[in-house]
């Protein structure tokens, strides 16, 4: 069994220096009040005992939790109270630099909580370290001066998620969809150099890339760009192609379908070439937050200002999802999958059916979803209804922005912002009522407010915010082309930017309250009151603001294990609600309810109507490879019947033995969970290749014990 240090190191638990600890409180106290050797022991084996029971690994805090209960339990009050008081005196001694340890820790890679924070960096690399070194240093100064205490209390204890404090202190925002339009088309500033329009579709992918990589060293969330922005290069690319064939041909006989067909040709390869820039450069770029950029890319044909464009964005769709069925090769020359760019094909009328013009592209998409989970769905139907007739893609994961018309009266996507995100923890809300429900909705509203200010934390620290800060967003077109020296705070209000309240744990919440699942008919209206209790929270900050406070399913990575622990240490273990070390994401049916795919979407589609800042739902699949009718036959339902929505399987490969099926998750005698090969044996994750959908995007450098939990409890729905 082992213990979590306060750097975040693991080692083995020994009850020794339980003993010696309650020892040494022991003989600060006169003889008549002291515990027995006896009693010593025993207290020590109890907390070996509870510690054993948990069934995961505690950290040192919880340990001397459990060690002052059994004191207090034996009545040993002065003893209790000198052990308080020793442990008092050494946080007061750690608070003296809080910092260096936790940085130490992660320089050596001993620190595990860093090491599973993000399943997409390696804490080993200089870059991720040096990231994470910034992030301690950021969290250090946000929870010592930036933030109110009762914020950053309620932080530490799981009520709320602080999110992205690692980032706080830079005056930095969560999402963006980038302009690329504007940025293409008008040209742009990267590092000081002047990028003018590009003459060809190639160009036009590099200088979308190195846009990308700025972008992403400038803030912290998810980017998305729509490849309609890249398809007028096509058209480019095509005369520039026509132009020279002809001039090769001049003075040869040949007819005009030989040309086309010459014209053709070199087109499509040039339109590989760009798709292949975006692939390779997007996934070995690192960027200054030690990865691979966050990005989307949106491909939605009737995004398209003419028929002709349309078929353009056809051909660039066709080459992005061939390149991506192929994958990209590791280190031994491998075919993987890789985490990034993430993809969005939407479903509209042209594509959905058999017969239509563009099916051939909802095929490849299918095979390209059943052997790389991607791309991820959007239904242009329900998304018009619920976006006031407007279909446009998320930033990042699932953060979506509103509608929001700009001063000539028309919608505007593009070129705008998330500012952040705090979530709570719905679970909590929940437990601390008691099961009451009067009392349950007096602390939902004191729970809400707390979000409130602290998202007005998060408003706050970036008004006043310089443009200079990062010209690439702010003077160069991705967001705005602001003057230097000018502020960004018109960008702030009136809905150009969106500002979040994300929530988790709604099934587990409505599980306590209820005493059944939110899919039960008796208790589906309380969990839809519960998600409309919290938009009409945020349509009364938005009025008395003028900033756009929207509801958003927080796509929790490793916060779904500190929600759990923050659970189990102020509640205990309660069956059904923290017995697990993970509670459920947004408004999700917990994985480990049987359900099929169609039910499951539908059901969701509900709670996706009341998540306006945010959502995306899945469906878990066994191998589809041979079966590409049948993920046809979920993508057409998609399209009926929920907004946003993706097919989760599995990609893995190990680099010892060859094995490219499903790596296995196993637990050892502590109760520790690993990943390991079923044909070698292998459990060295730096020598296996897997990919997982974490929460909305995959992942593909592992993941902390809570959500790991989460991924071996999923069932199937298909």
């Amino acid at each position: 069994m082992k213990i979590i240090k306060r750097s975040g190191t693991e080692v083995k638990f020994d009850i020794n220096k339980i003993v010696k600890a309650i020892e040494g409180a022991n003989n600060e106290v006169s003889l008549d009040k002291q515990l027995t050797q006896e009693q010593i022991l025993e207290c020590a084996r109890n907390v070996e005992n509870i510690c054993h029971e948990k069934g995961r690994i505690l950290n040192v805090e919880e340990v001397q939790d459990l060690v002052e209960n059994q004191i207090m339990d034996k009545k040993a009050h002065e003893v209790a109270r000198k052990y308080i008081t020793y442990r008092y005196q050494r946080a007061l001694a750690r608070k003296a630099n809080t910092t260096d340890q936790q940085i130490l820790t992660l320089l050596e890679c001993n620190n595990q909580d860093v090491k599973e924070e993000n399943s997409n960096k390696n804490p080993t690399v200089n870059s991720v370290q040096r990231d994470y070194m910034a992030g301690e240093v950021s969290k250090d100064i946000t929870k010592r001066i930036l933030l109110p205490k009762d914020i950053v209390e309620a932080h530490e204890q799981g009520i709320i998620h602080f999110h992205d404090a690692d980032y706080f202190a830079q005056h930095m925002h969560n999402c963006d969809l980038v302009n690329l339009e504007d940025m293409l088309q008008n040209g742009t500033v990267i590092s000081g150099t002047m990028i003018e329009k590009p003459k060809s579709f190639s160009t036009a992918c590099n200088i979308a890339t190195q846009i990308i990589a700025q972008v992403a060293s400038n803030q912290y969330g998810g980017q998305s760009i729509s490849i309609t922005h890249l398809a007028p290069f096509v058209q480019i690319s095509r005369e520039k192609i026509r132009a020279n064939v002809l001039e090769e041909f001049e003075g040869v006989e040949v007819s005009q379908e030989h040309i086309e067909k010459v014209v053709a040709k070199r087109l499509k390869e040039e339109i590989k070439k760009g798709v292949q820039t975006i692939q390779y450069q997007i996934v070995t770029l690192l960027t200054t937050n030690g990865q691979a950029p966050f990005v989307t890319i949106f491909m939605y044909l009737n995004e398209a200002r003419s028929e002709q464009e349309k078929q353009d964005i056809a051909l660039i769709t066709e080459e992005i999802l061939k390149q991506r069925i192929e994958g990209v090769k590791n280190e031994k020359g491998v075919w993987i999958t890789p985490a990034f760019p993430k993809l969005i094909y939407v479903l509209e009328p042209d594509n959905i059916k058999e017969g239509t013009p563009y099916f051939y592209l909802t095929e490849l998409s299918a095979k390209c979803t059943a052997k790389r989970m991607v791309p991820d769905y959007i239904s242009e139907k329900i998304m018009l209804e619920l976006k006031q007739g407007n279909c446009y893609t998320c930033m990042g994961c699932r953060s979506f922005l509103t509608p929001y018309k700009n001063e000539k009266g028309e919608y505007q996507f593009y070129g705008r912002f998330n500012q952040g995100v705090v979530t709570i923890n719905l679970v909590d809300v929940a437990l601390s009522s008691k099961g009451d429900v009067e009392s349950f909705w007096k602390i939902f509203d004191e729970r809400l407010d707390l979000c409130y200010r602290a998202l007005m934390c998060r408003h706050n620290r970036l008004k006043g915010t310089k443009s200079d800060v990062a010209p690439i967003l702010w003077q160069y077109g991705a967001l705005a082309r602001l003057e230097k020296g000018e502020t960004i705070d018109k960008l702030l209000y009136n809905g150009y930017s969106t500002i979040s309240l994300g929530y988790a744990g709604l099934y587990e919440c409505v599980k306590y309250m209820t005493g059944k699942s939110h899919t039960d008919p008796e208790a589906t209206p309380f969990a839809l009151e519960v998600m409309q209790h919290m938009n009409d929270a945020c349509a009364k900050w938005k009025a008395k603001e003028h900033i756009d406070f929207s509801l958003y399913g927080t796509p929790l990575e490793s916060t779904t294990y500190k929600f759990s622990k923050c659970l189990q240490k102020r509640f205990g273990i309660i069956k059904g609600i923290t017995d697990k070390n993970y509670i459920t994401n947004s408004y999700h049916i917990v994985v480990s309810e049987n359900i099929d795919a169609f039910k499951k979407l539908e059901f969701e589609a509900q709670f996706q109507r009341l998540s306006p800042g945010g959502a995306i739902s899945y469906v878990e699949v066994p191998n589809m490879m041979n079966n590409i009718p049948a993920v046809i036959k979920v993508i057409q339902y998609i399209y009926e019947h929920i907004m946003y929505a993706e097919l989760n399987t599995k990609s893995d490969y190990c680099q010892v033995c060859g094995y490219d099926g499903e790596i296995q998750i196993k637990e050892d005698k502590d109760g520790k969970l690993y990943w390991e090969c079923p044909q070698c044996g292998n459990r060295d994750q730096s020598k296996m290749n897997v990919a997982r959908r974490t929460c909305g995007y995959i992942g593909s450098q592992f993941w902390n014990q809570g959500r790991t939990q989460e991924i071996r409890d999923r069932v199937l729905h298909l």
